[in-house]
């Protein structure tokens, strides 16, 4: 698997330094910056290469060749984070990586049958490696297992609360921006969270939307 970018890349070497297997390197760098590879196998490559990993995408002319497998984990933790009918992977990673910095314990990814791990790294810069991150294709059913798990659902939309109680344990579902939840869905929530606008304006990103619904359940119980 190839990763790139910066971030990325430098956050991987600090991190899990073992599942690198080669640095490849576009661009010219200051012999201080090369030295942070010096412990790992680099190669220099011409942009036209750099393009062709990149798929056109901005690569910054940093790139790592790792050895990652996805694990398979079960549905434990206080808090979870589900993600319904959310494709854009850019959206998805910054998700992940704000469910990991704020002390989720699990995100569940709906409505994707195979997850691109490679952008989800480098969208999370590098978060998806550690958080605990499953597919589960099917929302309904999640709902049904989380349930008899003892979970309390609560699902981001319209018309809701600003606060709702997460003292025990909780799965906040958030919906695509397009269609939002499902009606199907809506009535399996225990209860709607809301994000209320002070100025006449649509909606947030989901992803900034995500941001401020996961710091209220991760922080509403201290």
């Amino acid at each position: 698997m190839i990763v790139y970018g910066k971030r990325v890349v430098e956050y991987i070497i600090k991190k899990h330094p073992g599942i690198v297997k080669e640095i490849l390197i576009s661009k010219k760098i200051s012999k201080t910056e090369l030295k942070k590879f010096k412990n790992f196998r680099i190669k220099f490559i011409d942009n036209k290469l750099a393009q062709k990993l990149s798929h056109n995408q901005n690569h910054q002319g940093y790139f790592a060749k790792i050895d990652f497998i996805p694990q398979e984990y079960e549905i434990t933790g206080e808090k979870i984070v589900v993600l319904d009918n959310i494709t854009d992977m850019g959206n998805i990673g910054n998700i992940i990586r704000t469910s990991y910095a704020l002390g989720i314990d699990l995100v569940i990814i709906t409505g994707i049958k195979e997850l691109k791990w490679p952008q989800l790294i480098r969208s999370s810069a590098g978060a998806a490696i550690d958080m605990r991150i499953i597919s589960f294709f099917n929302i309904l059913e999640l709902i049904n297992i989380l349930k008899t798990k003892g979970y309390k659902i609560i699902g981001a939309d319209m018309n809701g609360k600003c606060r709702v109680d997460v003292s025990s344990k909780t799965a906040l579902i958030l919906g695509s921006e397009g269609e939002g939840l499902s009606k199907r869905v809506k009535e399996k929530l225990d209860d709607i969270i809301t994000i209320e606008m002070k100025r006449d304006f649509d909606s947030l990103n989901v992803a900034s939307a995500a941001a401020i619904l996961i710091d209220r359940i991760s922080n509403e119980c201290r």
